[in-house]
């Protein structure tokens, strides 16, 4: 069972009995995969730490213009980075209103839609900050790709409560959608090809800070268009 906490109290989520918690890591097409092999040389740094700062200010600002404020904000953030992110993109707004913005966690592993080829997952935790009734719930991520992780993100609030407001922001939006799905507030918008990697870095979780740009060594895991992945081990 996925269970969330709001307030101090566990909220249960769904306990589909085709899913099996696991800590290995995984791709998207669910295989225990050795980490992608790439060319140095093919890396390419496309957001530094400064980048990413100013990025995450403008983004803060844009989304209290966007409410008029921090009345009912709440942030949510995606496991792993868009958490971290989250914290960050609350951290500029208190700057800004001097009052602290409710921020948590928001776990999709039950809601992907890979479930039922692939149900081997590392379940997460969904912390609520309070409930998300009648909010303002700004769901962060750090790369958005085909749409699908939101898509899942989107079921998982449905199951907790009903916000009155939902809007998405990014660090990086990277095209090749597969859902009629788009962000309201966006760090970089990053043309890419469909087998390029984009890779997160946060200094909380990685102890470095970038957004990197790649394209996988030939044969290695990864390598072609169906296995592109990005933090969430699947094209979100």
């Amino acid at each position: 069972m996925s269970d969330a906490t709001e307030g101090g109290h566990s909220v249960s989520g769904p306990s589909p009995d085709r899913a099996t918690p696991t800590r290995e890591p995984v791709t998207q097409d669910g295989a225990v995969r050795d980490p992608i092999v790439t060319d140095p040389a093919d890396v390419r740094v496309v957001m530094d730490a400064d980048q990413i700062s100013r990025a995450c200010a403008r983004m803060a600002h844009q989304i209290l213009e966007a409410n008029r404020g921090a009345t009912d904000l709440m942030l949510l953030g995606i496991p792993t980075r868009g958490v971290n992110l989250a914290h960050r993109l609350a951290a500029a707004m208190a700057e800004v209103e001097g009052v602290e913005i409710p921020t948590g966690a928001l776990d999709i592993t039950m809601y992907r839609d890979d479930l039922r080829r692939h149900p081997t997952r590392a379940v997460g935790h969904t912390h609520l900050p309070r409930g998300i009734d009648d909010a303002v719930v700004v769901l962060v991520d750090d790369v958005l790709y085909s749409g699908r992780t939101v898509r899942a993100a989107l079921d998982a609030l449905g199951d907790i409560g009903r916000p009155r407001v939902v809007r998405l922001a990014v660090l990086v939006d990277r095209g090749h959608r597969q859902l009629p799905i788009r962000a309201d507030h966006v760090g970089k918008n990053l043309p890419t090809a469909a087998s390029e990697r984009v890779r997160v870095r946060l200094d909380e979780v990685d102890g470095v800070t970038d957004v990197t740009i790649s394209r996988p060594t030939d044969g290695s895991p990864g390598s072609g268009p169906d296995t592109t992945i990005d933090d969430h081990g699947d094209p979100a």
